[in-house]
């Protein structure tokens, strides 16, 4: 009786919603002025605004109809659980096991339209180059090539150059690593500021001499110490073209592990510092030592307006294919680009390194004696025998000639006379004496050569942008476009190898603790910028400016720069010494302690108000609503948590095994966009909404049993090979009885359970003299199944709000969590394995996935969680070629399924055979691998690797696209529209789930009485789902601990999947519907700039 009453309640209330939403529709439609229609008759110019209008209506109908859905299946699913709680109270577990919870009140809907599928199902712009085809085509043998080891003979007929003369551009550069060898501090005192004390005196000493400068992080701690007159000195050399500084970003970032949430922060901070200081913005990118080049940086240079870039470690093999068609020299356009929009010229240099030896042409010999720091007498030599000899009258005919044979070779793999060739190397120019002989040898050589109008030649020092100029002026182009006949390439250039089967795939996982930390302080960075311009908006517009803390505008400062140089391409990649690890270990703490204190008194400051109770508050970083399950710690079972409106919430109460005197309560809660949501916990009596977890121990062993007390107790069991089960409203996942790990999901909505076995593998090192380092990835052949001796101990935990699993073995511990919650947070799989092999030599340990997905050989990696890559498991490659950098996430999919591991830090992943995705965890090595630092990886910390595992099913007939398949080869064969592949709506809202988690903060009572509290919600309206919000980042004023009036908001659009079948997500979800701007209506008015 009391069911068929709650039946008929929710029943009346589907029929108020209804009649009650379309009255406000139909409001919507007559009230809103900009939706009424003059008298009279229509012109044709309206019929089109109302046929939209009645397209708008039509929608507003649809998302009714889906309330409506909505509340119908709660009711049914209330009905068909076939039981009534015994006290009359909810939450309370069904006949069936099942949790029934308190409904949530708040009905949503998804809306996707078929204009939000548009741009990822659309035409692309053609490329003339896919890297997918090259790696397809290229067989990646090393024969050897003579002078030029890895290449080929370069021969060339003496008379190509009379019509045209070569200008050749030599570019004299220092490159200064923030970390490596040495600390950050270390390397500016030892070397970099005597580099820039140098490069002040000696390009004033001749107008001709250039430079170029990358690494702001050093530039700007060496311009405050400068004196005014070697400040002005610089803006002289700037303002005469003498120096020029290249890409601008506080670091030369890595582009394998790094996330463009941070890529574009280290690139605003250098530019900001720039333009405050220089007045200057950047022209032209340099990236001569990432190891491995994205195709998100051409993207994100080209929308910081530069026209021009350089990249430089690329693939060998790669590099002798681009020469050999002369494609060195590039339009790099993005893969998903319908048009040409994202293209950006692009150079590759050709040959082994950037120093000296290996860039004046082919033969490294000769090069070597063009390099006058090592003229007899120096620290350093040429490793090929033949010293550099001063230029002097009685040799420079013999060492014009020999140099311009190199320089005349080299041009021969580029299609226009214009020649770039980089003078530098790590460090240098850090003496006197250097800049001496190489300028003035150099300069020498050049007088001669342009006296001599039979060689043909024009040679002079020049920046990056001075080269770049010329070949535009030579096609007679303006900056930026495409010249004539120059190929159109998309795609990535990863994994590179420099020699061999060396392949710079290690670091890729390489100090997992330090990634890990990393995307922890992007997160709270993230927070913060947003928590603070809300703030200081907030106070500005209440008059209560000298009320609010703006000093922590410095602890923002502190903390965007300790991110960005933990993006340089020595830091986040896990390749530097042990000390100077701790160095950027320490600032990054440091930082997040500065950053806490910002949203502390940010959030603060926008909750004020009276409120008589103890009570903490949330902050909700995310860019839409989130309903989702929250964990704070307590030190009793006594629990009651309200909602501000005083609302018993459900919780739950779980053990916190690190701690006897500590307890986890989880409880579900509706948080606002960029918004904090105030919640009551009270130390009361026991509450019929607050539940006690189930704890089982699975033990191995007949005589061992786990002792049960209060105040959670535990029961135990003797372990069996039958396989067990965990369940929520939305899933149901298999564990093997004997190993305790993943067997199997499957997904309430689909009557097929999916195989997804959890295994872990150990991969060791080869035996012979190269091995396995912080950078090269050289296993002693497949990987074997991880084993120990004594069986694992398996702990069982389930409750109305999250059940999980948890299996202990020696060298990490599996929990394995699913949440009882409507909606995105309830849709994925929780993962966390925390790591520790420190007792290991050379291993390496895997998690790996195996699966009955049909996936073939193909699989998707991130691009720094901007955008999906196509990849390809080839069997031409050794195995260590196949990983690729997993920043954010992996899939492998069929025609029914997507499986999507989402990662919060970022680690090396393959697809070693279909149906699989295979990550490294974390990697111990006991040796340098020749590469420069000198060191293995013996600092391995105890580290928590994070994921959410995502399956999808494919809707009734949609393909995969990209995706083609024949009946002869059960796998799927990419085809020509497989160079693009998107997420779904409900991919990309788990990747900020996990990525950007709820904070919880405390509010410590005092002897005054209680903080009063309100709830923060800044946005009148929703983002739409197919927004994110990157950052709300408040733009420095000439103070540079100060901020300005303005804040920039960065917003990404993002590309949406829509072949896969959409679920409630917990909120209400709108779209652009194909449109490329939506109005943002924040409660408060703010000075904004759009970017």
């Amino acid at each position: 009786m009391k069911l068929r009453k709650q039946v008929t309640v929710c029943g009346g209330a589907i029929f108020c919603v209804a009649v009650f939403s379309l009255y406000l529709m139909l409001d919507r439609v007559q009230h809103d002025p900009a939706r009424r229609q003059s008298s009279g008759n229509f012109p044709r110019s309206q019929i089109s605004v109302l046929q939209n209008r009645i397209e708008q209506l039509e929608q507003l109908l649809e998302e009714n109809h889906q309330i409506i859905s909505h509340i119908k299946d709660s009711v049914m699913e209330l009905t068909d659980t076939g039981a009534v709680s015994p006290s009359g109270h909810l939450p309370f577990r069904s006949a069936n096991g099942s949790w029934v919870l308190p409904f949530d009140g708040r009905p949503t809907f998804l809306a996707v339209k078929p204009q939000d599928c548009q741009f990822a199902v659309g035409n692309r712009g053609q490329a003339d180059v896919q890297m997918l085809d090259v790696y397809s085509l290229l067989k990646f043998d090393n024969p050897d090539g003579g002078v030029w080891k890895q290449g080929f003979d370069i021969t060339y007929e003496p008379d190509e150059w009379d019509n045209e003369p070569l200008q050749v551009f030599v570019v004299p550069h220092s490159h200064n690593d923030p970390g490596w060898v040495k600390t950050f501090d270390k390397y500016f005192t030892d070397q970099t500021q005597h580099i820039l004390n140098n490069m002040v005196v000696k390009l004033a000493e001749d107008p001709r001499r250039k430079f170029i400068w990358s690494e702001i992080s050093f530039f700007s701690k060496w311009w405050e110490t400068a004196d005014i007159h070697k400040q002005e000195a610089v803006r002289k050399l700037i303002l005469g073209g003498q120096l020029e500084i290249v890409t601008g970003g506080w670091v030369m970032t890595d582009e394998a592990n790094v996330h463009y949430f941070a890529m574009i922060d280290q690139l605003i901070e250098g530019h900001q510092w720039l333009e405050r200081n220089l007045g200057i913005t950047p022209r032209s990118g340099w990236a001569v030592d990432p190891f491995g080049h994205s195709a998100t940086m051409p993207y994100l240079l080209k929308r910081a307006n530069l026209t021009s870039m350089l990249i430089q470690r690329v693939h060998y093999s790669i590099k002798k294919h681009f020469a050999s068609t002369r494609s060195l020299e590039f339009m790099w356009r993005q893969a998903w680009d319908t048009g040409a929009n994202t293209d950006i010229f692009c150079h590759m240099m050709p040959f082994y390194s950037y120093d000296v030896p290996h860039t004046c042409g082919p033969d490294p010999k000769i090069c070597c004696q063009f390099d006058f720091k090592r003229l007899p007498g120096g620290r350093i030599n040429c490793p090929w025998k033949v010293p550099p000899k001063t230029v002097v009258e009685a040799n420079i005919a013999e060492r014009a000639h020999l140099l311009l044979d190199q320089y005349r070779k080299k041009s021969k793999l580029y299609r226009s006379k214009v020649l770039l060739v980089p003078l530098g190397d790590d460090f240098r120019y850090d003496k006197a004496l250097e800049w001496d002989q190489q300028y003035i040898n150099y300069q020498k050589l050049f007088d001669y050569m342009n006296t001599h109008p039979e060689m043909h030649v024009q040679a002079q020092f020049g920046t990056l942008t001075d080269y770049f100029n010329a070949v535009y002026k030579a096609h007679s182009i303006p900056q930026g476009s495409r010249p004539p006949e120059y190929p159109v390439l998309s795609g990535d250039f990863f994994a590179y190898a420099d020699r061999e089967d060396h392949y710079w795939t290690g670091y890729f996982t390489s100090r997992p603790f330090y990634k890990s930390l990393d995307r922890v302080i992007e997160s709270h960075l993230r927070g913060a910028e947003i928590l603070y311009s809300l703030a200081v908006a907030n106070a500005r517009h209440a008059g209560m400016e000298g009320r609010y803390p703006v000093s922590d505008y410095a602890l923002l400062v502190d903390a965007r720069r300790s991110v960005g140089l933990f993006q340089h391409h020595d830091a986040i990649t896990g390749t530097a010494k042990e000390n100077v690890v701790i160095d950027y270990g320490t600032r990054l703490l440091r930082s997040l302690i500065g950053l806490k204190r910002v949203i502390i008194n940010a959030a603060h400051f926008l909750v004020m108000k009276n409120k008589e109770f103890y009570r903490f508050y949330q902050t909700d970083r995310s860019s839409q609503e989130r309903l989702c399950a929250v964990t704070v710690l307590v030190n009793t079972v006594r629990v009651r948590i309200l909602t501000e409106d005083g609302q018993t919430v459900p919780v739950q109460l779980s053990a916190q095994w690190s701690s006897a005197s500590q307890m986890s309560a989880t409880f579900m809660a509706r948080l606002p966009p960029l918004g904090l949501a105030v919640f009551h916990l009270y130390d009361s009596p026991d509450s019929p909404m607050t539940l006690r977890s189930d704890t089982l121990l699975r033990l191995p062993g007949r005589s061992v049993t786990a002792r049960a007390g209060d105040p959670l107790p535990v029961r135990s069991q003797q372990a069996d090979a039958q396989t067990f089960y965990i369940s929520s409203q939305s899933l149901t996942l298999g564990f093997s009885g004997t190993t305790g790990l993943l067997e199997s999901i499957k997904r309430k909505d689909d009557p097929r359970e999916v195989k997804v076995q959890m295994q872990f593998m150990v991969y060791g090192t080869r035996p012979s003299k190269d091995k396995s380092g912080a950078y090269l990835f050289l296993p002693d052949g497949k990987a074997k199944p991880y084993n120990q001796k004594e069986p694992p101990v398996v702990r069982v935990v389930e409750g109305p709000l999250f059940s999980e699993v948890v299996a202990h073995y020696q060298h990490f511990q599996q929990t394995i969590r699913i949440h009882n919650v409507p909606g995105v947070d309830g849709l994925s799989v929780e993962i966390t394995t925390m790591v520790d092999i420190r007792d290991q030599t050379n291993k390496e340990l895997a998690m790996r996935l195996v699966t009955d997905i049909q996936s073939g050989d193909v699989f998707y990696t991130d691009l720094n969680g901007f955008q999906m890559q196509p990849r390809r498991h080839y069997l031409k490659l050794p195995l260590q070629a196949n990983f690729y950098p997993m920043p954010s996430q992996a899939y492998i999919q069929d025609s029914h399924h997507r499986l999507t591991l989402h990662t919060a830090q970022s680690l090396g992943v393959s697809s070693l055979e279909s149906g699989q995705l295979e990550v490294i965890m974390d990697r111990r090595l006991m040796q340098d691998d020749n590469r420069g630092l000198g060191q293995g990886l013996k600092d391995n910390k105890k580290t928590a690797n994070r994921f959410r595992l995502l399956l999808e099913r494919r809707s009734t007939g949609n393909k995969v696209t990209g995706l083609k398949f024949q009946n002869r080869r059960r796998f799927p064969r990419m085809t020509d529209s497989g160079t693009t592949s998107f997420p779904s709506i409900l991919s990309h809202m788990t990747d900020a789930v996990l990525n950007h988690e709820v904070l919880a903060l405390p509010v410590l009572p005092k002897r005054r009485g209680i903080p009063p509290l309100q709830t923060f919600a800044p946005l009148k309206s929703l983002l739409p789902c197919d927004f994110h919000l990157l950052n709300m980042r408040s733009i420095q004023s000439q103070d540079p601990h100060s901020p300005s009036p303005y804040t920039a908001l960065i917003l990404h659009r993002l590309g949406l999947d829509c072949g896969l079948e959409v679920q409630n997500l917990g909120f209400n979800c709108t779209t652009t519907q194909g449109q490329g701007s939506k109005e943002i209506y924040l409660l408060q008015p703010l000075s904004v700039v759009f970017i």
